[in-house]
């Protein structure tokens, strides 16, 4: 699945620099990335990392509490990307603003591949050209300078049931976890008065719903 390319040359009128996946990224583009939904496993995280050693990049990775670190140093500006564990593999955190066309063709690529989602912003000269991305495919793209603002191109298509039970998953799955969050909060205070009381049938009683937690913790976005 490709980028809708034509629609970026058409009405950007960027010249574009042409990588694996596609992807147009101008020399003199400012690219923001937001709003990232995007999930890998860690061989993918892997493959990542060969990736930018090979292309030149000088980085560091790490992982502390769940997260997984890439900072990596393209000309004078340090790019920290961040990956959360989930259920299944890493999740893709944060905002960032990449100016290296590299990296930025590098990371509309991943946004591609995995069918993820995102709102890139592309600033360039006083205009600014916002794509929402579903699926790894522009559904929308609007053009903005000054106070004018002007749709472009809007996917008239249906979203497929697949898409829609994925959506629903992921959506239900952060959701749980904010109440499962509370939920854990609760349960330690009532270990920590079980403890200080010397309630030992009611501290074990506990520590066995807070080992449940942990499983489902683990199981969703943890």
């Amino acid at each position: 699945m490709e980028y809708k390319l034509e629609l970026r040359q058409k009405f950007q009128n960027i010249p574009p620099i042409l990588g694996k996946g596609g992807i147009a990224v101008s020399l003199r583009d400012e690219v923001e990335y937001c709003n990232l939904e995007i999930r890998f496993d860690r061989r993918k995280i892997r493959d990542l990392i060969r990736e930018l050693i090979q292309a030149g990049y000088s980085l560091i990775w790490s992982e502390t509490n769940g997260t997984f670190f890439i900072s990596i140093r393209a000309g004078r500006r340090l790019v920290r990307l961040r990956f959360r564990r989930v259920r299944n593999g890493y999740k893709m955190i944060g905002d960032y603003t990449i100016r290296d066309p590299r990296l930025a063709e590098l990371m509309e690529r991943m946004i591609n591949d995995s069918r993820g989602h995102a709102v890139v912003k592309r600033f360039k000269d006083r205009r600014i050209v916002i794509e929402d991305i579903l699926f790894g495919e522009i559904v929308r793209l609007v053009e903005v300078s000054g106070m004018d603002h002007r749709v472009v191109y809007q996917r008239n298509s249906t979203v497929t049931t697949e898409e829609m039970i994925r959506a629903f998953q992921n959506r239900r799955a952060e959701e749980r976890v904010r109440v499962l969050r509370l939920e854990l909060d609760y349960e330690l205070a009532v270990l920590r008065e079980a403890l200080s009381e010397g309630r030992i049938a009611d501290a074990e009683a506990s520590k066995k719903r807070l080992m449940e937690m942990r499983k489902e913790m683990l199981e969703l976005e943890m």
